[in-house]
C-alpha cells in the first residue's frame, strides 16, 4: 500500500478537496517551486502541501518560508523537496527543521538548543564552562539564563541574565556563547560574531564557541575564517560530528572533493545512524560518481 501511494498521482480536483486548498493557493506555492504538480500532484507534492498548510495555520510568514526552503536546498546537498523530505517548524520567529534529534534554523544553518526533558540535563553539560574569577554568583545567574530560555521567557529576560554573569565573571564563556547565539538567531551579526569572539578568547578551549563562530563567519562567506575554527572545533573535540558535517559541505563548495570525502567520512563514522547520515551518504555517491565520470 506504501508504494502504490509513493507512486499515485493525484488530480488538482482531488488535492483541493483532499486538503481543502484553492486552485489560486496551489498556483501560487507552484510558481515559488514548493510544489512540482500542475495538473496532477504527486505523493511527494501531496506531504509538502500538508506541510505547507501547517505552517500557514502557525501565521509563518510566506516569504519566511520561501527563504527556509531556498536555504535548505542551498544548505543540505542532495535534498530537492525539503517541505517533504525534512520536518519544518515555525517558532514565531523563524523556521527550524528537525534532523537527527537537533533543531536547526533554516537560514542561518545554526544549531539551536533543545531543552526538553530528556536533554535538558546534557545540553547544560556541554554549554556550563566553570571558570575561575567568577564564583558562584556568576554561575547562578548562568543558569537563570538557561532557565529563562527553556520556559519560553521574553528573551530580554535571559539577555539580562547572562549580561549579568559576564559581569561577575568576564570570562564566563557559556554566557557568552548563549548570548552570540540569541543574537545570531535574530541576524544581529555584529553582536552575535563580537559575542563569539569574546568567548574564544576567554575560553580557547571551548569548542562550541569555535563552532559557533565558524558558522557566522559561514554564513558571511568568510571561508577561510569559517574551516579555521570549525578545524579547530574538532580539534579540541575530535567527535563533533556537526563540524564535520560543515567541513564537508564547506569543502563542497570550494571543489575540494578528497577533503570533503574525508570530512563525510568522519561524519558518518560518529553519526552514521542520524537522519542527517542519509544526505552525507547520497553527498558521498554524487562525489564519488563526478570523481568516475571525470577519470573516465
Amino acid at each position: 500500500m506504501v508504494a502504490e501511494a509513493v507512486n499515485q498521482s493525484y488530480s488538482r480536483a482531488q488535492v483541493q478537496r483532499l486538503l481543502n486548498v484553492s486552485k489560486r493557493q496551489l498556483d501560487r506555492w507552484k510558481k515559488h517551486s514548493f510544489v512540482r504538480g500542475e495538473e496532477n500532484y504527486s505523493f511527494q507534492d501531496i506531504i509538502a502541501i500538508r506541510a505547507l498548510l501547517k505552517l500557514r495555520a502557525k501565521r509563518a510568514p510566506p516569504a519566511k518560508v520561501e527563504k527556509a526552503v531556498a536555504s535548505l536546498r542551498r544548505k543540505l546537498a542532495g535534498i530537492e523537496s525539503p517541505l517533504s523530505e525534512l520536518s519544518l517548524h515555525w517558532n514565531g520567529k523563524s523556521i527550524s527543521v528537525r534532523i537527527g534529534g537537533n533543531d536547526m534554523e533554516a537560514v542561518s544553518g545554526q544549531f539551536l538548543l533543545n531543552f526538553d526533558a530528556r536533554e535538558g540535563s546534557a545540553l547544560r553539560e556541554f554549554a556550563v564552562r566553570p571558570k575561575a574569577g567568577g564564583g558562584n554568583e556568576s554561575e547562578h545567574w548562568f543558569q537563570q539564563g538557561l532557565t529563562l530560555e527553556e520556559t519560553g521567557a521574553p528573551i530580554a529576560e535571559a539577555i539580562a541574565a547572562y549580561e549579568k554573569a559576564i559581569e561577575l565573571n568576564p570570562n564566563a564563556a557559556g554566557a557568552l556563547v548563549n548570548l552570540g547565539t540569541i543574537y545570531f538567531r535574530d541576524r544581529k551579526w555584529k553582536k552575535a560574531e563580537a559575542f563569539y569572539q569574546r568567548a574564544v578568547e576567554a575560553d580557547p578551549r571551548y569548542p562550541l564557541a569555535h563552532f559557533n563562530l565558524a558558522n557566522l563567519h559561514d554564513e558571511q562567506g568568510r571561508t577561510e575564517l569559517a574551516r579555521k575554527h570549525y578545524l579547530e572545533a574538532v580539534r579540541l573535540d575530535p567527535k563533533y560530528a556537526d563540524a564535520y558535517y560543515n567541513l564537508a559541505l564547506l569543502s563542497e563548495q570550494e571543489g575540494e572533493t578528497m577533503a570533503a570525502m574525508g570530512f563525510w567520512k568522519s561524519y558518518l563514522r560518529l553519526d552514521g545512524g542520524s537522519s542527517w547520515a542519509e544526505v552525507a551518504r547520497r553527498q558521498m555517491d554524487r562525489l564519488k560518481q563526478a570523481a568516475f565520470v571525470v577519470s573516465r
